[in-house]
């Protein structure tokens, strides 16, 4: 099998001198929100300092529920557009779109006739769906679709033996199951075919905020679940971003204290403080003592709006130039085509298919 050639510019870390890491974020809106910014994608940029990272664009993944091709098209796109906003650099990791790479959908069909009915059918997100739909109502690519995940992981697991220094996958308490799943996939493909995968590990990221629905704040910010009102997308308007922090859902009393299970919406906008500033909610106690919500809520959008304004700025101008971005997605298919034509080589032959000709 003929390689790959790398991107233009990057340099991959030397076998064994540092480990892969690998995540993936789903385009199934207009904009990211502030939780991911906050709860994950910042993460993303500060992983490229001390791991071989891997950062797709999980667009298979997208369509396992109704959608518009060019809405997809478009969200895709702007995807990858925000995360090089974020900081996400093409120059120390590998940013590429899912459906560029086919090897993910070859390895996940390999790994789903290894995958029990039973077993694919404990999923949490599957079983969610159901009981709230039916058994008519969930698509089989739903039901699959941790199996595609662990294809997305396993494709960039370094081969036992070959000298790497180990492959996390960063998770937090939702993907704990798909993980598991995962690690028992590549044990029963190297039981039953030889070793193959070395086995994934859980990479617990350091504490990250936990980020609420601002009119909902005992809910999760969401785009399945949220109110508009209750989301800040990262590319909003300054504007809408200002009313929805003047407007967020607060508790009785005047008193600016962190306590999740008296004061959910103080806390809430204390955490989202907290994580932009870098200010312990302590500090923030202090600082805002004898202070009305008000003057919280008044300096947080400003913070907010601080933050995430450059952000939107530099993703229009990666969004304005559509063939360099695309180039970039290139290059770093490229470069993930590369690893995961290694992995299906070996996969291919140990399974026993026969291996294809030259005509």
């Amino acid at each position: 099998m003929s390689a790959v050639s790398g991107p233009q510019g990057y340099a991959p870390p030397t076998p064994g001198s540092t480990p892969r890491v690998l995540s993936g974020i789903q385009p199934t809106g207009d904009s990211f929100h502030l939780g991911n910014y906050l709860g994950a994608l910042r993460q993303w940029v500060a992983l490229q300092d001390t791991h071989d990272a891997f950062y797709c664009v999980v667009d298979l993944h997208a369509i396992t529920v109704e959608y518009d091709p060019e809405a997809l098209r478009r969200r895709t796109r702007v995807s990858a557009a925000q995360l090089l906003a974020m900081g996400v650099d093409p120059e120390r990791s590998t940013l590429f779109v899912q459906s560029h790479v086919r090897e993910h959908s070859e390895l996940a069909w390999i790994l789903g006739c290894l995958t029990g009915f039973g077993e694919a059918g404990r999923m949490t997100q599957f079983k969610d769906k159901s009981a709230k739909q039916g058994t008519g109502g969930p698509s089989v690519g739903l039901f699959t679709y941790p199996i595609l995940q662990a294809a997305d992981i396993l494709l960039y697991t370094p081969v036992p033996g070959a000298g790497g220094q180990g492959f996390q996958v960063p998770v937090g308490e939702d993907q704990r199951q798909h993980l598991e799943l995962t690690r028992t996939l590549a044990q029963r493909f190297n039981h039953r075919f030889g070793e193959t995968f070395a086995l994934p590990e859980a990479y617990i990221p350091k504490a990250t905020a936990k980020i609420t629905d601002l009119q909902e704040p005992t809910a999760k910010m969401s785009k399945s679940s949220s109110s508009p009102q209750g989301i800040i997308d990262v590319l909003e308007e300054p504007g809408s971003m200002r009313k929805k922090i003047m407007r967020a859902v607060t508790d009785t009393g005047t008193e600016i204290t962190y306590d999740e299970e008296k004061k959910p919406g103080i806390t809430n906008l204390l955490r989202i403080y907290s994580a932009l500033s870098g200010s312990t909610t302590g500090d923030l106690e202090r600082q805002y003592a004898g202070a009305g919500y008000g003057s919280l809520k008044k300096d947080l959008a400003q913070l907010v709006l601080d933050t995430l304004t450059p952000i939107r700025e530099r993703t229009e101008k990666a969004l304005g130039d559509e063939e360099q971005l695309d180039r970039i997605l290139a290059r770093g298919a490229a470069r993930a085509g590369e690893v995961a034509a290694r992995t299906m080589e070996a996969v291919r032959d140990r399974v026993g298919f026969v291996g294809r000709g030259h005509a």
